[in-house]
């Protein structure tokens, strides 16, 4: 498990191809400074196994699945990601939780730059947006951010579906978000407890769940 709070940038140095898969070599000093073999390390958001180690380095391996279902598959040398250790249990919950599984991809619209934050627009497959609210959490590059606002918008709407967040010079110094422009791609994980929340209620309504009660 995760909390959304990016630790560090790190950077591609290596991509190879395995066929079915490609192995990402990543420098990042402060995520490898504990890391072991078979440890977890979020990447842009998605959960990676550490499968070797170097100096101020790791390599994990990166399924076909992930690469049809996130953007690691865009990723080349001297790329930037943004880069969280698994959180260890008792500590604080800064962000939200997160489990590293991104359910899909999201494209920048625009910024709207302000005098001490910036607002992002990004728009997003309409199955997913019925589980952002405003002011509700969601995980964009990895990075636990505060839902401003939602539109579940459709083929008629310009735009589509997309949905807001603001940006604090913190996060946009210290992660990948402050570099993305226009059109770029993003991998995106809602809020678990909204799937959930969806499945339970789903449950209770499905006729095939009611006892007989005669």
């Amino acid at each position: 498990m995760f909390t959304g709070l990016i630790e560090e940038k790190g950077t591609i140095t290596a991509v190879d191809d395995l066929g079915d898969s490609v192995r990402l070599t990543i420098r990042g000093p402060l995520v490898t400074s504990d890391a072991r073999h078979g440890d977890s390390i979020a990447v842009s958001g998605v959960c990676l196994t550490v499968m070797a180690q170097g100096a101020g380095t790791f390599a994990a391996d990166v399924m076909k699945e992930s690469l049809d279902k996130t953007s690691l598959g865009d990723l080349g040398i001297g790329d930037e990601v943004n880069l969280e250790r698994a959180t260890k249990a008792g500590a604080r919950l800064g962000g939200h939780i997160v489990q590293g599984h991104v359910d899909g991809t999201g494209r920048l619209i625009d910024r709207i730059p302000s005098e001490h934050w910036e607002i992002i627009r990004i728009g997003l497959p309409r199955e997913l947006a019925r589980y952002l609210v405003d002011k509700g959490s969601v995980t964009v590059d990895g990075t636990s951010l505060t839902v401003v606002e939602v539109v579940d918008g459709d083929a008629a709407t310009p735009d589509g579906s997309w949905f807001s967040v603001s940006l604090i010079p913190t996060t946009l110094a210290d992660t990948t978000l402050g570099a993305k422009v226009a059109g770029d791609r993003v991998n995106l994980e809602v809020d678990i407890l909204a799937k959930y929340v969806e499945r339970l209620l789903g449950a209770r309504e499905d006729p095939a769940n009611e006892k007989d009660t005669a």
